[in-house]
This record gives structure tokens, sequence and C-alpha cells, in this order.
């Protein structure tokens, strides 16, 4: 059975709306702000699906409409989907927390801390989406997020490399991207959400190389080619490049990793 900051992070992923998620992820936070103990040796819950709110829908992404950033809509929904990004990564961030035992302490007030990052990130989308009309659920989202969870969800050092390291890495990639193009459209308030949320997922991406690398050790692996191994059946989508060289590495990506990583692309199908 878990205890302290371990169990309040299942709650936060237990939680079922938007509200008492936040809640629980604000109580998780204010608890390792004030030393709540954490018990490693415990075993976590085998969550297979997180508490949800009842929208938005989740469809396949190949199902997901595109739409102009010329228009509100169109800058709304692109908002919309980084918000459910965000939503899911405060899940993702928790369940680290709970699922896997026996870490060091500092796995987990790190996870803890990506959590309370990404769950303010979320409140700043919902704020700006509100700004624009909008609110978090008025569009179609993909739960891709969490079939990658559910894929590592026996095995830490493989969670450490395919989440934050393949699927956030990649936010790092695409995002300054997307503030180009709110910038075009003079959409400030957008791009300065947008800006924060890079700069701080610079960290979160540099948390998961850092745990990714202590996995490896302990079991006496090659961290560069461990992680170009478990990138194999992931997708040409999350390989692709342009990357941005200078957010990877400042994340932990090394010039050999980021040399694989372009190989694979190339030779994806």
């Amino acid at each position: 059975m878990l205890s302290d900051l371990r169990l309040l992070a299942c709650a936060v992923l237990k939680a079922d709306s938007i509200e008492t998620k936040l809640a629980a992820a604000d109580t998780l936070a204010n608890a390792a702000a004030s030393g709540f103990g954490i018990d490693v040796s415990a075993q976590g819950e085998d969550v297979a699906r997180p508490g949800r709110p009842a929208q938005p829908v989740l469809v396949p992404p190949k199902s997901l409409p595109k739409r102009s950033l010329l228009q509100v809509e169109g800058r709304a929904a692109l908002l919309h989907a980084i918000a459910h990004i965000e939503f899911n990564a405060i899940d993702l961030a928790c369940d680290a927390v709970q699922r896997f035992p026996d870490m060091p302490a500092g796995f987990y007030t790190d996870w803890i801390s990506v959590a309370a990052d990404e769950a303010r990130h979320f409140r700043l989308l919902q704020n700006r989406l509100s700004g624009m009309g909008y609110a978090y659920g008025d569009f179609a989202a993909h739960d891709g997020l969490w079939e990658m969870a559910l894929r590592t969800r026996d095995d830490c050092l493989a969670r450490m490399a395919l989440v934050p390291r393949v699927l956030e890495a990649r936010g790092l990639d695409v995002t300054p991207g997307m503030i180009a193009k709110f910038e075009q459209t003079g959409d400030g308030d957008s791009v300065a959400v947008l800006e924060i949320i890079l700069r701080e997922e610079v960290s979160h991406v540099a948390i998961g190389t850092r745990w990714f690398n202590f996995c490896c050790q302990a079991r006496g692996c090659d961290p560069e080619t461990t992680f170009l191994d478990l990138l194999q059946d992931v997708g040409r989508g999350a390989l692709r490049g342009p990357y941005n060289a200078e957010a990877r590495r400042l994340a932990g990506f090394t010039h050999d990793e980021m040399r694989g990583i372009t190989a694979l692309a190339n030779n994806a199908v």
C-alpha cells in the first residue's frame, strides 16, 4: 500500500475532473515542499487508465482536423492540443512517482516538481483559451501520450527513454515553429505562454535524461546504445526533424544520440 507522497501522486492520477486533478496536484506539490516522507519500497498501483473529465472526446490522431491559424478558432484549437498534452503530462509525471519503487528519493521529488510545472502550464493555457472564448474540452483530442505510458508500464528505464526523451523532446522541436506562427498572427499573449512552456520543458527532458542514465548505470548498459535501440519501433513521427539542437543539448542529448536519431528517422518507413 502506497503512503505519503507516492500515495498523493496516485490520487492525482485517479482524479477525474479538471478541478480535482489540479487540486490534487497542488496538494502533492505542497506536501513535497513541506517535507512529507517517501516510502520508496512500496509497490505502486498498475493504473491502466488515469482519471479523465468527460471532455474532450478522444479520437485517433488522424481524425483531428487541421485548421488555419489565421482564424481565432484555429489558434484556439492548437492551444487546446497543447493544453491536452500538458494535462496528460501531469498524469505521466505522477504515474512515474507512484508506479516505480526503489528509486532514489530525488527521482520522486524531481517528477513531483515536473507535475507541478505541468499543472501550471495547463492553467496558463486554460486562461489563454478562456480569453479567446474557448475552454479545455471544446475540441477533440487524442490519447497518444498515455498509450506510450502503457507500453512502458513495467520498465522505468524504458519510461524515462520514451516519454520525456522522445514525446516531450518532440515538443522542444516543434514549439519554436508554433511560436513563430503565432507571432505572424500578432497573438503576443499566446506567444508569451508558449515561450514559458518551451523554456521549462527543457528541464523536464533533462530530468528524464538524468534518470534514464541512472537506470542504465544500474543495469550496466550503455545509455546511447540503449536509447537508440529503444527508438527502433517508436515511429517516424516521433523521430523526424528538424530538431531543436540547442534545447536538446541542454536537455542532455549527446552528439552521437542526435546522429543516431537522424539516421533512424531517415530509415523509418
